[in-house]
């Protein structure tokens, strides 16, 4: 299970002098911005819906690769990077969605909302889950790109 959900992006000019973002590590999408750093800022939405769509579809999510000089790294939005951390430690722990909610006291309905990446849910609510899971949320606070 990856520790972080902060992944690799390739950026390209196109022949009409757009940046184009893409992950290598999901092997699909792509965004693009009329600057390096619009193309950026699209890549934190791109990379939103590849790890919604990973999860939605019931898909593993790749262990990112390294980012580099020509490779800089996307951070995605904190609750899809928890609900991510969340789906993984739930499908490594190899149990159904009723018996994680029998384990936290809550209805199966709230551990679908957990799960569900399109629904908001509180950073206190996930992080019980995940300690529940064996696991634990750190924060850590860098320098802006």
């Amino acid at each position: 299970m990856a520790d972080s959900y902060n992944y690799a992006a390739e950026i390209e000019r196109d022949e009409d002098g757009r940046y184009v973002v893409a992950f290598p590590d999901f092997g699909w999408g792509a965004t693009d911005g009329a600057s390096r750093d619009e193309a950026l800022v699209e890549a934190k939405d791109l990379l939103r819906e590849l790890i919604a769509t990973t999860i939605r579809e019931g898909g593993t999510l790749p262990e990112p690769s390294r980012a580099g000089r020509r490779r800089p790294l996307v951070v995605p939005p904190v609750q899809i990077a928890l609900k991510a951390a969340l789906y993984e430690a739930w499908r490594q722990a190899g149990i159904s969605q009723r018996r994680l909610a029998r384990d936290l006291d809550v209805a199966e309905s709230e551990v679908w909302r957990m799960l569900n990446p399109e629904h908001s849910t509180k950073t206190a609510t996930m992080d019980r889950a995940l300690r529940q899971l064996g696991k634990r949320v750190t924060v850590a606070v860098g320098e802006a790109a």
